[in-house]
């Protein structure tokens, strides 16, 4: 268990002992269905993802097993890594359309003579 000062890791990665890179499970710690299912939704589109999932093993946790099986012997982490991207850029696009609304808005208002 971390001690105080420590912090334990946000993303680690679960292996079965021979298995190859291709098929593998991530903990998420600290996160829940808003990212999991964001996430899986990204990765799945992969066409090199064969299988891709994510469990909460207890409400009361607030962690996610998140699974990836590839096609091709391709390491899982790739897909994780493109769909985090993939997935990172999309909320950027929605925060920048809903700035620019905001400010446009805004404009409009100041424009208007006032009553």
């Amino acid at each position: 268990m971390a001690g105080e000062g420590e912090k334990k890791p946000v993303l680690e990665m679960v292996q079965a002992d021979g298995a190859d890179e291709g098929c593998v499970t991530f903990v998420l710690h600290d996160e829940d269905h808003t990212l999991g299912n964001s996430l899986r939704y990204m990765i799945v589109k992969n066409p090199d993802v064969d299988f891709c999932g994510y469990t909460i093993t207890h409400p009361s946790e607030s962690k996610i097993n998140f699974r990836i099986q590839t096609r091709g012997g391709a390491p899982a982490t790739e897909p994780l890594r493109r769909g985090l991207n993939e997935l990172s850029d999309v909320c950027q696009h929605v925060l920048n359309t809903f700035q620019v609304s905001l400010v446009n808005e805004f404009k409009e208002r100041q424009e208007q003579p006032m009553e």
